[in-house]
This record gives structure tokens, C-alpha cells and sequence, in this order.
């Protein structure tokens, strides 16, 4: 089966190798020190704090799977200053009809991150702004309603 592509900006790439290397160099020993300690303070068996070593240690070890998958597949993507059109990385500023001004950034999925701004390509509003230019208008269909943004910038 083909691999998904996961699509990085720069900075989002730099972001999660620097994940990976805290989480190789730092939080793997830590689990496996914490789970020495637990079973040998009281065995592997009816020990809370071993099975809480364990499940720190579970997590640890399934996110560096997941981040190595993510940087085997990464396309690290630039948008060019002054860019025609809304791409992966693009800044991009919208105006609700209303007036209610937003910025964002046009991420890949294993990037975005909402409350910073930084929405997914995949996400409604990423799908509906991706090869629009300035002064486009774009309709988004929200759980609660239909929103319509007007294009005023792209960075």
C-alpha cells in the first residue's frame, strides 16, 4: 500500500525532528529508568506505578513510530513571498462578511493546529482557500452554517 504524503512547511519539519530527537534522547531513557525503578521498588505485578511506567513508555515508543513515519514521508513545501495563489505555507488573510478578520497558514495535517492558526489543508476552510487568489470569495459549510470568506491577503 502506498504511503500518504504528509505535507511540512520549514518550520513544521524542524518542529517534529525536534520532537523526535527530545523524545530518542531524553523521554525514552526516562520511561525505561521509570520502569526500573517501579519493578524494582515491587515487581511487575500489582505495582500502579510500573503500569504507569508502562503506559508512559507505550506512548513514548507509538509517537516515535508515528513521527517516523511522518518524516519518511515528508515534502517539505515553501511558498514563495508574494505568492499568486494560496499553497501549502501560505499566509493567508479572510474576511468574513460580516467583517471579522482571520489569519492563517495553510498546513499539512501532521502541522495544523487551530488554535494557533495553522489549519490543514484537508480542513474545510484549507480545502476551500487551496488555488484561490486575493479578492477570491470562497464559501465554507460549517456544522453550525455556511461561512463565506473574501481573500485580502496571501503572504
Amino acid at each position: 500500500m502506498p504511503r500518504k504524503a504528509e505535507y511540512l512547511t520549514p518550520e513544521g519539519l524542524k518542529r517534529l525532528q525536534d520532537e523526535m530527537r527530545d523524545l530518542r534522547d531524553t523521554r525514552r531513557p526516562e520511561a525505561a529508568e521509570r520502569i526500573n525503578t517501579a519493578s524494582q521498588s515491587g515487581g511487575a505485578f500489582d505495582n500502579a506505578e510500573y503500569d504507569v511506567a508502562k503506559s508512559a513508555q507505550a506512548f513514548v515508543e507509538g509517537r516515535i513510530r508515528e513521527l517516523e513515519n511522518i518524516l519518511a514521508n515528508a515534502i517539505v513545501t515553501e511558498t514563495a513571498a508574494n505568492a499568486d495563489a494560496v499553497g501549502i505555507g501560505s499566509r493567508v488573510t479572510v474576511k468574513e462578511r460580516g467583517g471579522k478578520t482571520q489569519r492563517y497558514v495553510v498546513v499539512g495535517g501532521a502541522e495544523a493546529s487551530p488554535l494557533q492558526g495553522k489549519i490543514s489543508k484537508e480542513s474545510p476552510v484549507g480545502k476551500a482557500l487551496l488555488g484561490r487568489a486575493v479578492g477570491d470569495e470562497v464559501e465554507v459549510a460549517t456544522p453550525a452554517r455556511v461561512v463565506r470568506l473574501r481573500i485580502t491577503r496571501i503572504e
